[in-house]
């Protein structure tokens, strides 16, 4: 069984090293262009040459939580996308929102803003109740982030594409009640899958949906928000602010208006990184079942997008 390692702007090292660790009758190589064909691929943001050469892959498992770039290249018909389960990432995401929350919740950015000033302030503190947070996507980081966000009491609402039951959470699904799903958030955590039907989701009419005062957490995609829709909404006071790790261009350039708004919090897309130990133990894990003639979880419906 060969299989091949071809993930951009990655070290490619300790990942052959944990795969012939973890699959020792493997042949496991870093992809060079004429590499010999493999049976299963891990990649990240792989080149069209790498997929053109590859016509037999069996599989090609995704480093990363999103497989919308591998959708848009040309792949060999025969070979499935399987995307990670969670490796670790599912509790980072959920540490990350729920520090935003949180956060804006309890103004702690005003507090620094003081403290930095040398100020000694006092702010009334809010009612959970008053600050219902929604979560747009339900998938395995979705799951996660809604139940740890129940933890701290909040109203909790969930958006799914297809109906889904998580207990204390009140979910919502189909395109048909987005809108009353958006309706009764104040808060709102983007974990959606960036599809054809959910690119530009966050924009001017969604987000004036979201109560008076509402604030935004986008951890899924750049593509997902209209840029120039969330400054206007925060300009005019419908929207408090937002925290955002992904951008339509990374890194976010210089000249980019999110870094001086002083109601953005930016981060370098950061909120959940995939972990290399667990990542390899899935990724054996799955490969060993597929050679077995098993099924797998994670493996992608290209007409869905996720």
């Amino acid at each position: 069984m060969n299989i091949t390692f071809c993930c951009t702007d990655t070290k490619a090292e300790p990942w052959v090293a944990g795969l012939r660790a973890a699959l020792p009758d493997a042949s496991v190589e870093v992809w060079q262009p004429g590499a010999p064909p493999a049976d299963y691929a891990v990649v990240w943001a792989p080149p069209q040459p790498f997929l053109d050469e590859q016509p037999r892959l069996k599989a090609l498992f995704n480093i990363g939580a999103g497989v919308d770039a591998l959708l848009q290249l040309r792949l060999p018909p025969a070979t499935r996308i399987v995307r990670l389960d969670d490796a670790g990432m599912s509790v980072q995401m959920a540490e990350y929102v729920c520090h935003a929350v949180i956060r804006h919740f309890r103004e702690l950015d005003g507090y620094e803003a003081d403290v930095s000033q040398g100020k000694w302030s006092f702010r009334k503190p809010h009612s959970r109740i008053d600050y219902p947070v929604g979560v747009l996507g339900l998938g395995v980081l979705g799951e996660r982030v809604a139940q740890a966000l129940r933890v701290f009491e909040f109203p909790v609402h969930g958006w799914s594409r297809s109906p889904k039951t998580l207990e204390g959470v009140v979910c919502h699904s189909g395109p048909d009640r987005l809108d009353s799903f958006l309706s009764q958030c104040r808060v709102l955590v983007n974990l959606l899958p960036l599809t054809p039907e959910t690119s530009d989701i966050l924009n001017r009419r969604t987000l004036s949906l979201l109560k008076p005062g509402g604030y935004l957490i986008n951890v899924a995609r750049g593509a997902h928000l209209v840029e120039a829709d969330l400054i206007e909404l925060l300009d005019r006071g419908h929207l408090a602010g937002a925290t955002l790790d992904v951008f339509r261009v990374e890194p976010l350039p210089a000249s980019h208006p999110f870094w001086q708004h002083p109601k953005i919090q930016i981060t370098p897309h950061t909120s959940a990184r995939t972990l290399r130990t667990e990542s390899i133990a899935q990724i054996a894990g799955k490969i060993a079942a597929l050679e077995r003639g098993e099924m797998v979880a994670g493996v992608v419906d290209p007409a869905r997008g996720y």
